[in-house]
């Protein structure tokens, strides 16, 4: 019987991290490697697609939980009057 082949995502470098805050993390340690011009050529491109997805799923939770205040506010969103 041949092998099934499974998905797992945390072997799978395409996965994005769970959180928010993970998916932060590893967003600016990747733009700290691509700033840093250390990063081999080769991995350039694929860096760059990583760090794009990364963003992309950091503004997409950003937008849920600010639709999410919005609701609570009754629709409006109000300014920060943050500390």
């Amino acid at each position: 019987m041949p092998k099934v082949a499974t998905t797992d995502a945390v072997d799978s470098p395409a996965a994005l991290p769970t959180t928010y805050e993970a998916a932060l993390s590893e967003l600016e340690s990747l733009v700290g490697q691509l700033e840093s011009g250390q990063m081999p050529l080769d991995q350039l491109l694929t860096g760059y697609q990583r760090g794009a997805a990364l963003l992309a799923f950091c503004r997409d939770k950003l937008k849920a939980v600010e639709d999410q205040i919005q609701i609570l506010d009754g629709g409006q969103l109000k300014s920060w009057s943050g500390a």
